[in-house]
């Protein structure tokens, strides 16, 4: 009995080594089950695959792939989520109720679309204000016409269908709707600010389809012809002027801007910057600015393109011109990442904390609200749909 019982010991010793050695049992026991971190990245791989400008087969199964991931994370694991481009606010911040936006991705058109083109946003309160207050605007003014819309951002398309299951035709995708509906005459009205990369962009997709349609006709941008130089102005540039100024010293408690100006105050409008040859709107635009007489009005961009339209050279030009209370708000149409992140972000490098880190004022305040949901600049889109609409009639 005490063999057999050695024996017994003996062989279950063996195992356990063997399991333990296998990393299946005893104090160095490893399972398959993957760790928080683990786990995290497993998301942040799915969302990096969806963070790309073009579209696929698959990214409808990629999209929902990434949710659902998500979903079954903690909230502390959601934490852990980093990518190249992916992070825990892809999915968890909070940018309002999607529910309030229109796709306008139906079908039954008609023979005659209206296609709104913009670049489009993931900051839902922000998409339905700025770029369907566009949309209504023009539905509401061309009632015979359908209004239809398609963004040139395939990553924001991605993210706002992944997160809040809202589907946005990108440009390929609302000229083939537009063709298979039987769509005779087509108008495309893109929100973009001017005539630069994206608008160049749109044209080259448009020219593929040219023979599709009996009439298509691509109308102006926000601020129309670009000008041959810094001191070219126009109509359009004149009223985005007066209606964004007059937006922001209104929200700023101020019933002029003169009245502002008397009690030291700066506006800085920012937008974007290119180093594309329609950058010189930016500085047409403070131009124009200077025209009307707004000398506490300043223009500047995140790219820093023109020159001197960069954070630095802003902050010297406010400064140097005697003003140390400073207001900022987008020249932006739509109040989206740059707004919320690059302008009003807590990181060392937005405007609001640069300004700040300067040291050269006393009081620096931020207003996130883009162009497009501004009366007089969809009035402005108004004008310049009906434009292209007139040369559809001759």
């Amino acid at each position: 009995m005490k063999h057999r019982k050695l024996i017994a010991s003996a062989l279950a010793a063996v195992m356990l080594l063997a399991l333990v050695a296998c990393g299946q049992g005893g104090a160095g026991q490893q399972t398959d089950t993957p760790t928080d971190q683990e786990l995290a990245d497993e998301v942040a791989a799915l969302i990096d695959a969806i963070y790309v400008q073009e579209r696929t087969d698959k990214t409808d199964e990629q999209c929902a792939a990434a949710k659902a991931a998500w979903d079954k994370l903690t909230d502390a694991q959601k934490e852990l989520v980093q990518g190249e481009e992916a992070d825990p606010d892809y999915f968890g911040r909070d940018t309002g109720d999607a529910s309030k936006d229109d796709p306008r991705n139906g079908d039954e058109i008609g023979k005659n679309e209206l296609l709104v083109v913009s670049f489009g946003t993931s900051f839902n309160d922000s998409r339905a204000l700025d770029i369907k207050g566009i949309e209504d605007a023009l539905q509401s003014e061309y009632p015979d016409w359908s209004v239809r819309r398609a963004f040139t951002a395939q990553i924001i398309i991605n993210h706002v269908q992944a997160r809040d299951g809202e589907k946005i035709d990108n440009v390929e995708q609302a000229l083939d709707r537009a063709v298979a509906n039987g769509v005779e005459r087509l108008v495309i009205q893109p929100t973009h600010l001017m005539h630069g990369a994206e608008y160049d962009e749109l044209v080259q997709a448009v020219e593929a389809y040219q023979d599709k349609f009996a009439s298509v006709v691509i109308a102006e941008p926000l601020l129309g012809a670009v000008g041959a130089d810094a001191s070219a102005i126009n109509a359009d540039k004149e009223a985005v002027a007066k209606a964004v100024t007059a937006e922001a010293f209104k929200d700023a408690g101020y019933a002029s801007l003169e009245q502002a100006d008397a009690a030291g105050v700066a506006f800085v409008f920012m937008g974007h910057g290119t180093s594309h040859t329609a950058k010189v709107s930016y500085s047409q635009m403070q131009a124009q600015m200077n025209a009307l007489g707004y000398r506490n009005v300043f223009i500047g961009t995140v790219e820093g393109e023109p020159e001197e339209t960069s954070c630095e050279a802003v902050i010297e030009a406010v400064y140097a011109a005697g003003y140390r209370s400073v207001v900022l708000r987008p020249l932006m149409v739509v109040a989206g990442d740059h707004a919320n992140n690059d302008m009003a972000g807590e990181d060392e490098d937005s405007w609001v904390s640069m300004f700040t880190a300067s040291g050269k004022f006393d009081k620096i305040d931020t207003q996130i609200a883009g162009l497009g949901r501004i009366a007089a600049v969809q009035s402005l889109y108004v004008a310049h749909t009906r434009a292209a609409l007139d040369t559809l009639s001759k």
